[in-house]
């Protein structure tokens, strides 16, 4: 039997990509999932991504959108997803279509052995800086934290519903993936990896782009590392 999936994008200032990525998703959904919901959780944005999004959820009685008053992050919309999510099966990528939805298919075969499977990035499309911090990164919080998955924050992951239940998301930025990994890992539940291909951004930029070298601000690493201690002293409570 095809699973029931829950697919959720959190999304903000997406306007020139979010219709072309929920009617791929559509598709996509009613060849792999036997009930399933697209959810669309607009974090304050600005531009016309809210109007496109009502729109879609007009013609099709399967989309929803969850909305943020004001941006929030993107542990608040991560979470805000999940909350939302009814299925057996949550699922969530990002807006922007640096990843290719049918890619799910590779990710479904190996949850019926794994509670989680957590994709990386092939051949993946950012400036060469941006890799060599994320390198530096995804290693540190393998040593800190002791997760062993290749691509940490890789915004392409499948979940079983009870990993969640019981669990606390606290991070409010780009640290929510390492929690949830850090804290499922944890309560022993078994992660899978595989590869999916990574592709540019048609459009818009991200938290990380502030200059053509593809540089993290400074503010964001030092928020990542204070949300990164706070984590690692929850962790010893659980």
């Amino acid at each position: 039997m095809k699973p029931n999936i829950s697919i959720f994008f959190p999304t903000y200032n997406e306007q020139e990509t979010i219709s072309e990525v929920i009617v791929k998703t559509v598709r996509v959904m009613r060849e792999v999932a036997g009930n399933y919901e697209v959810i669309i959780v607009n974090d304050g944005s600005t531009d016309d991504t809210p109007k496109i999004a009502q729109r879609l959820s007009k013609k099709n009685k399967n989309i929803k959108i969850v909305t943020h008053a004001v941006n929030r992050g993107y542990g608040a919309a991560l979470r805000s997803g999940i909350t939302n999510s009814k299925y057996e099966l949550i699922f969530y990528t990002d807006a922007d279509m640096q990843f290719d939805i049918s890619e799910i298919k590779k990710l479904l075969p190996l949850i019926g052995e794994a509670d989680i499977v957590s994709a990386y990035r092939l051949n993946r499309q950012d400036p060469l800086m941006r890799k060599i911090i994320a390198w530096f990164y995804n290693g540190f919080l393998r040593y800190y934290l002791d997760i062993t998955v290749r691509d940490i924050d890789c915004a392409f992951k499948l979940y079983k519903r009870e990993v969640f239940n019981g669990m606390s998301i606290n991070s409010e930025k780009g640290t929510v993936d390492v929690e949830i990994l850090a804290k499922a890992k944890k309560k022993g539940f078994k992660i899978a990896q595989v590869g999916v291909h990574h592709y540019k951004r048609k459009s818009g930029t991200s938290v990380f782009s502030r200059s053509r070298l593809g540089l993290v601000p400074i503010p964001y690493i030092l928020t990542l590392l204070r949300e990164t201690k706070r984590l690692k002293e929850e962790l010893k409570n659980l």
